[in-house]
């Protein structure tokens, strides 16, 4: 078994440590543009200096760019920011024009002049990769993006990004920000392509990140809420009134409630929080992980952080996996 131990990790073309816990900023009311003073500072506190944005988190950016620009802090935290999301219609924009537009609009948000590390937020197949390639290389080179990558593009993609940039003596993708978490996701949840390398079906597209060691950045590290704590197994025959419609469609099967009953069990017997057996999980892989979640509570990002320090064994590993119905010689019904 694997545990990162140390918060903190360093990221290719990233001047700064990376923490390996990332405050998600896809929710209210930072998404609503509110003043997210309290929580950016609270992260910080904690050892977080990392932070998930995208041009399409609504006024996420806006958020906190105003607290950048209030606090002074900029070179204290690590920006990760995305663009070329679908339009509205579900139209791709995976092209410079688009891409450029995105990165000019992100940085007046956030009033700064570079992003730590940008990402496409989707991909498109039918798009030659040499133009994602060659656009990021002109950002980096002009100085506005340091690391960059992409969210939701399949392994097999990368590398094919990855090979056309060492063929033309191009600064390769560094980072990849597919769903990783203890849940199996049985439905795309958002659409548009969403990538996902969690459960058995997606073991190959693990094994290459192990061997190739790129960063992954796993959003949806608690399943959108399924593993925060708030829904319990018990409430199966009613999560929707615990989990959003998001949740719902990707995770909400009798694996997954067996998963979060297993949790249970094991938070219970290590004296933590069900969210921090899922989030230990995570981490306990051997890939270079680092995990996304949106925490509004100082108490929560504390729990977060913590949960890389807890020792979970092989066999209770294997147990929250579903590979074994027995745990330490007992059998769990």
């Amino acid at each position: 078994m694997k545990n990162k131990e140390n918060l903190y990790a360093s990221i290719p073309y990233v001047d700064k440590k990376v923490s390996r816990i990332f405050a998600g900023t896809a929710f209210s009311p930072i998404q609503d543009g509110a003043d997210g003073t309290d929580f950016f500072e609270a992260a910080l506190t904690n050892g977080i200096n990392a932070f998930d944005t995208a041009r399409v988190y609504m006024e996420a950016e806006h958020s906190f760019g105003n607290w950048l620009e209030k606090s002074g802090r900029r070179e204290e935290v690590v920006i990760l920011s995305k663009c070329g999301h679908p339009d509205a219609m579900w139209n791709k924009r995976v092209n410079e024009k688009e891409m450029r537009k995105d990165l000019k609009k992100s940085l007046e948000e956030l009033k700064t002049d570079y992003i730590d590390i940008y990402m496409l937020h989707r991909d498109d197949p039918d798009t030659d990769v040499a133009v994602a390639v060659e656009t990021f290389n002109a950002m980096h080179e002009e100085g506005n993006i340091g690391a960059f990558g992409a969210s939701n593009w399949t392994h097999t993609r990368i590398e094919e990004a990855n090979e056309y940039a060492y063929k033309h003596n191009l600064i390769p993708f560094s980072v990849s920000s597919p769903n990783f978490c203890l849940a199996r996701q049985i439905e795309d949840p958002w659409g548009g392509g969403c990538v996902n390398i969690s459960g058995p079906e997606n073991q190959e597209a693990r094994a290459w990140y192990e061997k190739n060691q790129m960063p992954v950045i796993a959003y949806a590290s608690l399943g959108r809420g399924f593993f925060s704590g708030r829904m319990k197994s018990e409430y199966a025959d009613h999560a929707s009134d615990y989990l959003d419609s998001f949740a719902m469609k990707g995770y909400a099967c009798p694996d997954n409630f067996e998963r979060l009953r297993r949790c249970e069990i094991l938070a219970e017997k290590h004296g933590v929080t069900v969210a921090q057996i899922a989030m230990n999980w995570i981490f306990s892989h051997p890939l270079n992980i680092f995990a996304i979640a949106s925490m509004s509570k100082a108490d929560r990002m504390k729990a977060n952080r913590e949960a890389l320090l807890l020792q979970l064994s092989d066999e209770e590993i294997a147990y929250l996996d579903l590979e074994t119905p027995e745990f330490c010689g007992k059998r769990f019904v």
